[in-house]
């Protein structure tokens, strides 16, 4: 392993232990719960856009491998402060990258983000980083600015 994979592993393995914007989302409905049957990934998100049109948290609870963690964690961070439809053209981008539409370069600029980039070269790994970012994608649906 080179220094790069080792510091994309590092930040991989560090949201996946300390995830951010985990929380207890027991009083969101099992029926919302986004699953990955292939490994057992689950997780609920809850997405709020306050009143200034910006969303102002998002949250996760669930369970999953490292890269369905790191990702999620990730993506929030992404998310929070952006609009509806600033976030809606983040998660295009980001699952156009992961589906290989897309080169991993456009990731460059998201900073700790460009790390699933990777994921790319592992075709079993893609949905565990894609779940949290359908997830979101549903829940902006409902969503209008």
């Amino acid at each position: 392993m080179n220094e790069l994979d080792n510091l994309y592993m590092e930040i991989i393995l560090d949201h996946y232990k300390f995830p951010r914007n985990k929380a207890d989302l027991s009083h969101i409905a099992d029926e919302y719960l986004h699953e990955n049957p292939s490994c057992g990934d689950s997780l609920k998100l809850e997405l709020v856009v306050g009143g200034d049109g910006k969303i102002g948290s998002v949250c996760f609870d669930g369970h999953g491998c490292a890269i369905s963690t790191a990702s999620a964690s990730l993506m929030s961070e992404r998310l929070i402060g952006k609009t509806p439809e600033e976030a809606r053209r983040l998660i295009d981008v980001f699952l156009k990258v992961l589906r290989g539409e897309e080169n991993s370069d456009s990731l460059e600029e998201w900073g700790d983000l460009m790390v699933l980039g990777g994921v790319t070269q592992f075709p079993l790994r893609v949905k565990c980083a894609t779940l949290a970012w359908h997830a979101a994608r549903k829940s902006l649906a409902s969503c209008t600015e």
